[in-house]
């Protein structure tokens, strides 16, 4: 299931369950990199198809397959370079995800589709994307799981370099988020958490992420913490850690949490609105 602009998917939302898996993944378009210089010797991967792509999306998706939700950053919506293919569909089709979101941040026709992904096992009550300040190229999603207050509010995104259009961005995401109790950002906010842009974002929403002494860049000597899965205080984490999973220059983050009574069944009130 793709979703190309903002919509309604569900009068009612599903459910979800009380706990569940989480892993956000900056996947740089499939290409594998190993050290700085290949950011030159391979270079041309990010521009033409090759084989290695295909390979390495597949090994990607037998990983991808053991979570519930999946942020994906750096992926393409079918260009010429990853030979027309939609890789957020792609990878959902091959890890057996139901639902799949993909939005399109930088459209340079044939020559590339820059995207970020989002891949689910639950189909959320409302999903909508939204262009970030700052800059061109830059995007996030939101799925609310539920519809009601203290409904799960998720938002998958990918921010800027700068640290100046990344506290733009921020400050844009407070306010989509602002009053909901059970938040997750995750994504790679190109930051770590001591950045005071993200001290002032996790202070604001009361979040924490207890990763955030594990590196996940460059994925084979990892020195920056700049993926993250950053989460109310109100859910509860029962495990969270990067992997050892070098397939991009990134490393994966990946959580697992349980959620609130509250986050799942919705208020009588809101019960009974739906039902009429």
């Amino acid at each position: 299931m793709s979703s190309a602009q903002n919509k309604d998917v569900g009068s009612r939302g599903s459910i979800l369950p009380r706990r569940f898996s989480l892993l956000s993944y900056n996947i740089q378009v499939g290409v594998d990199t190993g050290r700085y210089r290949e950011y030159v010797t391979k270079g041309w991967k990010h521009v033409f198809p090759h084989r290695e792509r295909m390979v390495n999306l597949n090994r990607m998706a037998s990983m991808l397959s053991r979570y519930d939700m999946v942020s994906l950053q750096e992926v393409d919506a079918g260009s010429l370079r990853c030979g027309f293919v939609d890789i957020t569909e792609y990878l959902a089709h091959r890890a057996g995800f139901p639902h799949w979101y993909r939005q399109i941040n930088r459209n340079i026709g044939v020559i590339a589709q820059h995207s970020n992904g989002f891949l689910s096992r639950f189909r959320p009550h409302r999903v909508s994307h939204h262009k970030l300040p700052g800059g061109p190229g830059r995007g996030a999603m939101l799925f609310d799981f539920g519809g009601h207050h203290e409904a799960l509010l998720l938002c998958s995104a990918h921010l800027a370099l700068g640290r100046r259009a990344r506290s733009k961005q921020l400050a844009f995401l407070s306010e989509l988020l602002r009053d909901r109790p059970n938040i997750i950002l995750m994504g790679d906010l190109n930051a770590g958490c001591e950045a005071t842009e993200i001290r002032r974002f996790i202070e604001t929403h009361d979040m924490n992420e207890p990763a955030c002494d594990q590196a996940t860049f460059p994925s084979w000597r990892p020195v920056k913490k700049i993926d993250h899965i950053l989460v109310s205080r109100g859910l509860n984490i029962l495990q969270s850690r990067v992997l050892d999973y070098p397939l991009s220059d990134h490393l994966p983050v990946a959580m697992e949490l349980e959620l609130p009574e509250s986050a799942i069944t919705p208020p009588q009130s809101s019960q009974r609105s739906a039902q009429a």
